[in-house]
């Protein structure tokens, strides 16, 4: 029953959603800030003053970048050129733009609905779907779908943040070094209780250094690829762009997009590459010391760019430049990936991505035991004892999921995941006059 659900109703339904509620924003906000970069980027590199109750923005998008940039985001677009065709590509891209604004808009109103009570800043979308509907009288259905939002959530914190990753991790080092996938689990299991029971400023501060440590290193690794093979990059982006038109590669390009991380190792399947519109972004940047919530959401634009714009965009071309050899590995994307830069960089490129996978995972595992936390606390009144059980929990999951393999937890996690943005989408669209207003006190006349 549940995977009829997932397939004919949520894994239909959510993509055409986060689609058109993008469209819908862009054509809301008359395209700002999209339309004025200059503006924008001033705007978010502005130096808050008097602004200490909370983390910097630049942790608080690290922190959101560490929760998306996580296993699938390393191998996802292999899917994407696997369904589409080298087209593909181009339609991520465009499927951008509707992320990024739709990414805005909700991290806009996290940070313009948290709680005002407490030493440090904390929120997310539980908060303005309980604030919309007890605006319209309806406080009842709001308390009830912000619980069940945040219960949602938890479930995909066990499941896609946790089980997930540490399975490719434990996986790609048993493939490579032989290392048992227990060992694995058991070191991953101390490195992340470590972390998360420092809590946001513990768990902020890690992915402030790492996040752009292991963005810039694999950066740095696809660049080197582009360069040696400089001479098939023109013939490359040629294709991109000849066959983003067909049917194939415009289907396939905006499912591939949204289905991005849908591969056997990936994050989980039927889920955004970068997460925009599930709700799941506002638990970072909701804990900026930010004051004003336009300027919050522009980062959140920043954070689809490097993970869709920037990230993709190359590990697409260093797959395209040596499809003759990763094309064998199409049905595995972890390996269609790996084969496409090791045809350039030989062997030593294996343990490179081996080496990404555990940082991009472990990344991903701090941060969803952030957001876990956060909705953990949301529903129950007793924080701490449930916090104290829900990271024991947490750590269990960690170990289990190296040992044990992800597909019974998927169903689940896309049900889960599926019905946390259908709520998140929906209500974020019912506030686009609020958005609309938060906008224009910053960027006048867009």
């Amino acid at each position: 029953m549940l995977e009829f659900v997932n397939k004919y109703l949520i894994g239909t339904s959510v993509p055409a959603l986060l689609i058109f509620a993008g469209i819908f924003y862009l054509i809301r906000l008359k395209g700002s800030p999209l339309k004025t970069p200059v503006k924008m980027i001033k705007t978010m590199l502005t130096p808050n003053k008097g602004e200490e109750n909370g983390i910097s923005p630049f942790r608080s998008v690290t922190m959101a970048l560490a929760g998306t940039l996580g296993v699938g985001n390393i191998v996802g677009v292999a899917g994407a050129i696997s369904l589409g065709g080298f087209g593909a590509v181009f339609w991520m891209w465009v499927s951008a733009l509707a992320a990024m604004i739709l990414k805005y808009a909700e991290i806009t109103l996290a940070v313009a609905h948290r709680p005002s009570s407490g030493r440090e800043n904390h929120g997310g979308a539980m908060y303005y779907i309980k604030d919309h509907f007890g605006q319209k009288g309806r406080v009842k259905l709001g308390k009830i779908l912000a619980c069940l939002f945040a219960i949602l959530c938890v479930t995909v914190s066990l499941g896609m943040g946790c089980v997930v990753q540490v399975n490719a991790v434990s996986s790609s080092f048993e493939g490579v070094f032989n290392v048992p996938t227990w060992i694995c689990g058991a070191v991953l299991t101390v490195m992340t209780a470590v972390i998360i029971t420092k809590g946001i400023k513990g768990i902020s501060k890690l992915t402030e250094w790492l996040v752009p440590f292991m963005s810039l290193g694999y950066i740095a690794m696809s660049v080197a690829v582009m360069v040696i093979c400089r001479d098939r990059l023109p013939e490359a982006m040629g294709r991109i762009f000849s066959d983003a038109f067909t049917v194939r590669s415009t289907a396939g390009g905006i499912l591939g997009f949204l289905f991005s991380d849908a591969v056997r190792y990936g994050t989980m399947r039927g889920l955004l590459s970068n997460e925009a519109g599930c709700g799941t972004a506002p638990l970072a940047h909701a804990a900026s010391n930010t004051k004003e919530p336009a300027k919050q959401g522009t980062w959140g634009i920043f954070e689809v760019f490097v993970d869709t714009i920037i990230l993709c965009t190359m590990t697409a071309v260093v797959i395209i430049v040596n499809y003759d050899d990763a094309c064998a590995y199409a049905s595995d994307g972890i390996m269609m990936t790996v084969k496409a830069y090791s045809a350039t960089l030989g062997k030593s490129a294996e343990y490179f991505l081996c080496a990404a996978v555990l940082l991009f995972a472990y990344a991903t595992v701090i941060c969803w035991a952030h957001y876990g936390v956060e909705c953990v606390s949301y529903v129950f009144k007793n924080k701490k004892l449930y916090s104290r059980i829900y990271y024991a929990v947490f750590c269990i999951f960690v170990f289990i999921g190296a040992i044990v393999a992800p597909e019974a937890v998927w169903s689940v996690v896309d049900f889960s995941i599926g019905s946390m943005t259908v709520i998140n989408v929906l209500v974020v669209c019912f506030m686009s006059g609020e958005v609309r207003e938060l906008t224009e006190r910053i960027f006048q006349g867009g």
